[in-house]
Protein backbone atom coordinates (compact mmCIF):
# COMPACT_ATOMS: atom_id res chain seq x y z
CA UNK A 1 0.00 0.00 0.00
CA UNK A 2 1.59 3.42 -0.85
CA UNK A 3 2.40 5.57 1.95
CA UNK A 4 0.16 8.19 0.71
CA UNK A 5 -2.52 5.64 0.43
CA UNK A 6 -1.65 4.61 4.35
CA UNK A 7 -1.49 7.82 5.55
CA UNK A 8 -5.26 9.20 4.15
CA UNK A 9 -6.72 5.51 5.47
CA UNK A 10 -5.10 6.24 9.17
CA UNK A 11 -6.64 9.94 9.30
CA UNK A 12 -10.08 8.64 8.30
CA UNK A 13 -9.55 6.10 10.98
CA UNK A 14 -8.77 8.63 13.22
CA UNK A 15 -11.90 10.69 12.41
CA UNK A 16 -14.12 7.73 12.76
CA UNK A 17 -12.97 7.50 16.08
CA UNK A 18 -13.20 11.24 17.05
CA UNK A 19 -16.82 11.02 15.52
CA UNK A 20 -18.17 7.42 17.74
CA UNK A 21 -16.18 9.69 20.94
CA UNK A 22 -18.11 12.97 20.23
CA UNK A 23 -21.62 10.76 19.78
CA UNK A 24 -23.35 10.25 23.18
CA UNK A 25 -23.15 6.84 24.71
CA UNK A 26 -26.35 5.00 24.35
CA UNK A 27 -27.54 3.02 27.43
CA UNK A 28 -30.80 1.52 28.27
CA UNK A 29 -32.47 0.30 31.52
CA UNK A 30 -35.80 -0.51 32.96
CA UNK A 31 -36.90 1.40 35.98
CA UNK A 32 -35.95 -0.67 39.26
CA UNK A 33 -36.27 1.19 42.20
CA UNK A 34 -33.65 2.30 44.14
CA UNK A 35 -31.32 1.44 41.59
CA UNK A 36 -32.54 2.85 38.72
CA UNK A 37 -36.09 4.99 38.56
CA UNK A 38 -37.47 8.43 37.45
CA UNK A 39 -38.60 11.11 39.85
CA UNK A 40 -40.02 14.18 38.91
CA UNK A 41 -38.95 13.77 35.11
CA UNK A 42 -35.64 13.18 36.48
CA UNK A 43 -33.63 9.84 36.39
CA UNK A 44 -32.07 8.65 39.60
CA UNK A 45 -31.36 5.90 41.66
CA UNK A 46 -28.13 4.42 43.35
CA UNK A 47 -26.87 2.40 40.31
CA UNK A 48 -27.70 5.23 37.92
CA UNK A 49 -25.76 7.63 40.09
CA UNK A 50 -23.15 5.72 40.70
CA UNK A 51 -22.53 4.79 37.05
CA UNK A 52 -23.88 8.42 36.15
CA UNK A 53 -20.63 10.10 38.12
CA UNK A 54 -18.26 7.54 36.46
CA UNK A 55 -19.16 8.84 33.00
CA UNK A 56 -19.32 12.17 33.89
CA UNK A 57 -15.73 11.58 35.37
CA UNK A 58 -14.12 10.43 32.88
CA UNK A 59 -16.28 12.81 30.34
CA UNK A 60 -18.26 10.53 28.57
CA UNK A 61 -21.74 12.49 27.62
CA UNK A 62 -24.88 9.62 28.49
CA UNK A 63 -28.04 9.08 26.41
CA UNK A 64 -30.05 7.24 29.00
CA UNK A 65 -33.27 4.81 28.08
CA UNK A 66 -36.04 3.62 29.93
CA UNK A 67 -37.92 0.91 28.83
CA UNK A 68 -38.92 -2.81 28.99
CA UNK A 69 -36.37 -5.34 29.96
CA UNK A 70 -36.70 -7.75 27.29
CA UNK A 71 -36.44 -4.27 25.21
CA UNK A 72 -33.57 -3.79 26.29
CA UNK A 73 -32.09 -6.83 25.79
CA UNK A 74 -33.21 -6.58 22.15
CA UNK A 75 -31.67 -3.08 21.55
CA UNK A 76 -28.21 -4.56 22.88
CA UNK A 77 -28.81 -7.56 20.47
CA UNK A 78 -29.59 -5.40 17.35
CA UNK A 79 -27.04 -3.38 18.22
CA UNK A 80 -29.44 -0.30 18.66
CA UNK A 81 -28.13 0.37 22.14
CA UNK A 82 -24.10 0.69 23.20
CA UNK A 83 -24.88 -0.88 26.87
CA UNK A 84 -27.56 -1.89 29.08
CA UNK A 85 -27.46 -0.78 33.49
CA UNK A 86 -28.11 -3.13 36.15
CA UNK A 87 -27.85 -6.79 33.99
CA UNK A 88 -26.29 -9.95 35.40
CA UNK A 89 -23.55 -11.59 34.00
CA UNK A 90 -24.41 -15.06 32.47
CA UNK A 91 -22.66 -17.70 30.18
CA UNK A 92 -25.27 -16.71 27.54
CA UNK A 93 -24.09 -13.02 27.36
CA UNK A 94 -21.22 -13.23 27.11
CA UNK A 95 -20.84 -13.63 23.38
CA UNK A 96 -22.86 -10.21 23.61
CA UNK A 97 -21.63 -8.16 26.50
CA UNK A 98 -18.46 -6.57 27.59
CA UNK A 99 -18.27 -6.64 31.85
CA UNK A 100 -16.15 -4.73 34.17
CA UNK A 101 -14.38 -6.11 36.78
CA UNK A 102 -16.15 -4.17 39.81
CA UNK A 103 -20.59 -4.33 39.79
CA UNK A 104 -22.43 -1.83 40.48
CA UNK A 105 -24.21 -3.40 43.15
CA UNK A 106 -25.33 -6.55 44.57
CA UNK A 107 -28.95 -8.00 44.11
CA UNK A 108 -30.41 -10.27 47.17
CA UNK A 109 -33.73 -11.79 45.93
CA UNK A 110 -36.06 -12.93 48.81
CA UNK A 111 -39.98 -13.84 48.88
CA UNK A 112 -42.19 -11.29 50.18
CA UNK A 113 -45.91 -12.90 51.55
CA UNK A 114 -49.25 -11.38 52.32
CA UNK A 115 -49.32 -11.27 56.34
CA UNK A 116 -52.90 -12.94 56.28
CA UNK A 117 -51.49 -15.74 54.52
CA UNK A 118 -48.34 -17.13 55.80
CA UNK A 119 -45.80 -19.71 54.69
CA UNK A 120 -42.82 -21.29 56.23
CA UNK A 121 -40.66 -20.75 53.64
CA UNK A 122 -36.49 -21.66 54.15
CA UNK A 123 -35.79 -23.75 50.48
CA UNK A 124 -36.72 -24.23 47.17
CA UNK A 125 -38.50 -27.68 48.53
CA UNK A 126 -40.65 -25.46 50.69
CA UNK A 127 -42.59 -23.93 47.71
CA UNK A 128 -43.84 -27.02 46.87
CA UNK A 129 -47.27 -26.76 45.36
CA UNK A 130 -47.30 -22.87 45.78
CA UNK A 131 -47.47 -20.04 43.07
CA UNK A 132 -44.57 -17.26 43.31
CA UNK A 133 -44.60 -14.15 41.34
CA UNK A 134 -41.75 -13.46 38.93
CA UNK A 135 -40.96 -10.79 37.04
CA UNK A 136 -41.18 -11.14 32.92
CA UNK A 137 -37.38 -11.31 31.61
CA UNK A 138 -35.58 -11.42 35.02
CA UNK A 139 -33.63 -14.55 35.85
CA UNK A 140 -33.29 -15.30 39.56
CA UNK A 141 -30.18 -18.29 39.42
CA UNK A 142 -30.60 -22.03 37.77
CA UNK A 143 -31.97 -23.16 41.03
CA UNK A 144 -35.12 -20.99 41.35
CA UNK A 145 -35.42 -21.01 37.68
CA UNK A 146 -36.03 -24.37 36.61
CA UNK A 147 -37.39 -26.15 40.19
CA UNK A 148 -40.55 -28.17 39.30
CA UNK A 149 -41.75 -27.99 42.83
CA UNK A 150 -44.00 -24.68 42.26
CA UNK A 151 -45.31 -22.44 39.75
CA UNK A 152 -43.99 -19.26 38.19
CA UNK A 153 -46.47 -16.50 37.48
CA UNK A 154 -44.87 -13.80 35.71
CA UNK A 155 -45.68 -10.28 35.78
CA UNK A 156 -45.13 -6.76 34.03
CA UNK A 157 -43.81 -5.29 36.81
CA UNK A 158 -43.37 -5.68 40.41
CA UNK A 159 -46.20 -3.66 41.79
CA UNK A 160 -48.47 -5.59 39.32
CA UNK A 161 -47.21 -8.75 41.68
CA UNK A 162 -47.53 -6.71 45.16
CA UNK A 163 -51.31 -6.28 43.95
CA UNK A 164 -51.66 -9.73 42.80
CA UNK A 165 -49.92 -11.04 46.09
CA UNK A 166 -52.24 -9.07 48.56
CA UNK A 167 -55.43 -10.33 46.26
CA UNK A 168 -54.53 -13.89 46.83
CA UNK A 169 -53.80 -14.34 43.37
CA UNK A 170 -50.15 -15.77 43.89
CA UNK A 171 -48.75 -17.25 47.28
CA UNK A 172 -45.34 -15.59 47.52
CA UNK A 173 -43.01 -13.24 45.32
CA UNK A 174 -39.78 -13.15 44.73
CA UNK A 175 -37.49 -9.81 43.92
CA UNK A 176 -34.70 -7.98 45.29
CA UNK A 177 -34.79 -7.11 48.88
CA UNK A 178 -34.56 -3.54 48.58
CA UNK A 179 -36.74 -3.37 45.55
CA UNK A 180 -39.51 -4.90 47.89
CA UNK A 181 -38.95 -2.83 50.59
CA UNK A 182 -39.13 0.23 48.61
CA UNK A 183 -42.21 -0.47 46.42
CA UNK A 184 -43.76 -2.12 49.64
CA UNK A 185 -43.47 1.41 51.53
CA UNK A 186 -43.91 3.25 48.13
CA UNK A 187 -47.58 1.61 47.73
CA UNK A 188 -48.48 1.93 51.36
CA UNK A 189 -48.63 -1.80 52.01
CA UNK A 190 -46.44 -2.19 55.06
CA UNK A 191 -48.83 -3.32 57.63
CA UNK A 192 -50.50 -5.86 54.43
CA UNK A 193 -47.22 -7.98 53.38
CA UNK A 194 -43.33 -8.86 55.09
CA UNK A 195 -40.40 -10.30 53.60
CA UNK A 196 -39.12 -13.31 54.48
CA UNK A 197 -35.51 -14.15 55.52
CA UNK A 198 -34.22 -16.88 53.53
CA UNK A 199 -31.93 -15.05 50.73
CA UNK A 200 -32.82 -17.33 47.49
CA UNK A 201 -29.72 -16.35 45.17
CA UNK A 202 -27.70 -13.38 45.74
CA UNK A 203 -26.11 -11.89 41.78
CA UNK A 204 -23.77 -8.67 41.45
CA UNK A 205 -25.20 -6.48 38.52
CA UNK A 206 -23.11 -4.22 36.25
CA UNK A 207 -23.55 -1.87 33.68
CA UNK A 208 -22.00 -3.95 30.47
CA UNK A 209 -21.64 -2.48 27.07
CA UNK A 210 -21.88 -4.25 23.81
CA UNK A 211 -19.34 -6.16 22.49
CA UNK A 212 -17.65 -6.01 18.95
CA UNK A 213 -18.57 -2.37 19.22
CA UNK A 214 -14.93 -0.68 19.48
CA UNK A 215 -15.76 -0.31 23.64
CA UNK A 216 -13.46 -2.32 25.27
CA UNK A 217 -10.88 0.47 25.94
CA UNK A 218 -13.77 2.67 27.90
CA UNK A 219 -14.63 -0.41 29.65
CA UNK A 220 -11.53 -0.43 31.42
CA UNK A 221 -11.73 3.14 32.08
CA UNK A 222 -15.02 2.67 33.40
CA UNK A 223 -13.85 -0.04 35.73
CA UNK A 224 -10.93 2.07 36.75
CA UNK A 225 -12.97 4.71 37.56
CA UNK A 226 -15.72 2.83 39.11
CA UNK A 227 -12.64 1.59 41.82
CA UNK A 228 -11.66 4.72 42.60
CA UNK A 229 -15.48 6.69 42.62
CA UNK A 230 -16.27 3.38 44.98
CA UNK A 231 -12.92 4.50 47.71
CA UNK A 232 -14.10 7.76 47.92
CA UNK A 233 -16.19 9.24 50.59
CA UNK A 234 -18.96 10.09 48.47
CA UNK A 235 -20.19 6.29 47.81
CA UNK A 236 -21.14 5.92 51.16
CA UNK A 237 -23.38 8.79 51.47
CA UNK A 238 -25.05 7.75 47.98
CA UNK A 239 -25.23 4.49 49.44
CA UNK A 240 -27.11 5.48 52.28
CA UNK A 241 -29.48 7.62 50.41
CA UNK A 242 -31.16 4.62 48.44
CA UNK A 243 -31.07 2.21 51.17
CA UNK A 244 -34.19 3.46 52.63
CA UNK A 245 -37.53 3.41 51.17
CA UNK A 246 -38.58 6.54 49.26
CA UNK A 247 -39.60 9.45 51.98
Amino acid sequence: MPVITRLLFANLLLCWGLMAQAAPLRVVTEPWAPYVFVKGGQPTGLDYEIANEVFRRLGVEVRWEFLPWRRCLMMVEQGQADGVLDIFQTRDRAPLLIYPDHPLSEVEFVLFQANARRHSVQRLTDLRGLSVGTQAGFQYGPAFDDAPQFRREPAPTLQANLGKLVLGRIDLLITDRRAGRFAVKELGLQGQVRELPWVVARHPQYLALRRGAGLDKLMVRFDTELQRYRASRHYPMLVRRFTDAPR
